[in-house]
C-alpha cells in the first residue's frame, strides 16, 4: 500500500526520578547520601532510510511512544537511559508540527535524521545536594517529562524528471516503455493514482529517474481531484515532460489542455511553472498527431517532439532530449 500522507502521535519518555537515599553499613553511624540520577527518557528519533518507499507503517501505528528511564537506588546507582525510539520513513519525508504548522525537517537525503521528540532528563539524586553546609540532604529532583508533539508526515517522491499530462494522456505506457517500471495501465482515466517511479538507463553513463505522476485535472492548484496530493511529487523534480494527447476521449482540445494544466501549475507555485520543460505529443499512431504537434508549438512557442509509445516512434529523441536538459539542470546547481 502506497500512503504518501499520514499524521501520527509522537512523545519521547519520561526521566527517571532521582534517588533520596543514605548509606546504610555496620561500623559507618552516620552514612552520607548515596542517591543515585535517574536515567534519561528516550527520545523519538525519525530516519530517512533507503529502501522504504511509502509511510504505509505509520498509518496502523498512530500513537509512537518512548520508553521512560529508570530511577536512580541507593549506592549511588543511577538508572538505566531509556532506548530511543526510531521511525523510518523515505526519502524525501517532510515533518510538520500540526499544531505549530510549521516544517519541523525535509529529510531529504538517505540517512538524514531529527529527533522529533526530545527524551525527558533523568532526575537528580540527594548525592547531588550534598555541600560543607548540609551533609545530609533529603533534597532529590524528579525527572524531566518527555516532548509530545502531533506530527504529520508528507512524502515527496525524488525524482530527477516528473511526467505531467490530463489522465490518459500516455504517461504510464511511456514510463513502462523506457524503464522495468510496471504501472497500471488501462484505457480510461485516472489508472493511476500513486506516484510510480523508472530507472531509466539510455547507456553506460546516462541514467535518470522519472516519476508518473498521476493525471492533474483543472482546479488541481486547490486540491480538486487530489491535486496537492498529487502536485507535491513534482516540486523535487528538475524537469518537467508534459505529454498532450491528441486526441482525447473526453473530446477536449488538446492545445486548451495544455494551457489549462501550465495554468495550474503557476497557480500551485510561481517557480514550478518556471521549471525546464519538455512538450511532446503522444500516440503519435493517431492521425491527427502531426497537426497537433503544430498547433501546440504555435501557441506555446516551444519545440513540441513527437512520439509514441506504441510503436517506438521519436522515443530515443524525447530520452536523449530530456536527459540533456536534465544534465544541464545539474551542472547549474
Amino acid at each position: 500500500m502506497f500512503v504518501d500522507r499520514v499524521t501520527v502521535e509522537v512523545k519521547a519518555g519520561k526521566g527517571g526520578d532521582g534517588c533520596a537515599s543514605f548509606r546504610r553499613e555496620k561500623f559507618v553511624p552516620r552514612g552520607g547520601p548515596d542517591g543515585g540520577d535517574g536515567g534519561n527518557g528516550g527520545s523519538v528519533i525519525v530516519v530517512a532510510q533507503a529502501g522504504v518507499d511509502s509511510l504505509a507503517e505509520l498509518v496502523h501505528r498512530k500513537h509512537w511512544r518512548a520508553k521512560s528511564g529508570t530511577p536512580g537506588s541507593g549506592g549511588n546507582r543511577h538508572g538505566a537511559n531509556a532506548a530511543d525510539l526510531t521511525i523510518h520513513v523515505p526519502p524525501g519525508t517532510v515533518l510538520i508540527d500540526t499544531a505549530g504548522d510549521f516544517e519541523l525537517k525535509d529529510l531529504a537525503a538517505d540517512g538524514e535524521r531529527v529527533v522529533a521528540a526530545q527524551g525527558g532528563r533523568g532526575g537528580k539524586g540527594n548525592t547531588r545536594f550534598k555541600s560543607s553546609i548540609n551533609q545530609a540532604p533529603r533534597d532529590f529532583t524528579r525527572g524531566g517529562i518527555g516532548e509530545s508533539r502531533r506530527l504529520t508526515f508528507e512524502l515527496k517522491v525524488i525524482a530527477d524528471v516528473g511526467l505531467l499530462g490530463k489522465p490518459n494522456a500516455g504517461k504510464s505506457t511511456l514510463l513502462s516503455r523506457v524503464s522495468r517500471a510496471r504501472p497500471e495501465i488501462a484505457d480510461y482515466p485516472f489508472t493511476t493514482k500513486i506516484p510510480n517511479l523508472g530507472i531509466i538507463q539510455i547507456d553506460m553513463d546516462r541514467t535518470m529517474v522519472m516519476a508518473d505522476i498521476p493525471g492533474l485535472i483543472e482546479g488541481a492548484h486547490a486540491g480538486v481531484g487530489l491535486g496537492h496530493e498529487f502536485l507535491r511529487h513534482v516540486e523535487r523534480t528538475r524537469v518537467l515532460v508534459h505529454l498532450v494527447e491528441p486526441l482525447p476521449m473526453d473530446g477536449t482540445d488538446p492545445v486548451e489542455n495544455y494551457l489549462s494544466l501550465r495554468q495550474e501549475l503557476k497557480l500551485y507555485d510561481v517557480d514550478l511553472a518556471d521549471r525546464p520543460e519538455i512538450i511532446a505529443v503522444s500516440k503519435a499512431e493517431l492521425p491527427n498527431a502531426e497537426e497537433i504537434q503544430q498547433q501546440l508549438a504555435e501557441a506555446s512557442g516551444c519545440e513540441v517532439l513527437l512520439f509514441s509509445s506504441v510503436t517506438g516512434q521519436g522515443l530515443k529523441v524525447l530520452m536523449d532530449r530530456t536527459y540533456s536538459v536534465l544534465n544541464a539542470q545539474r551542472q547549474a546547481t
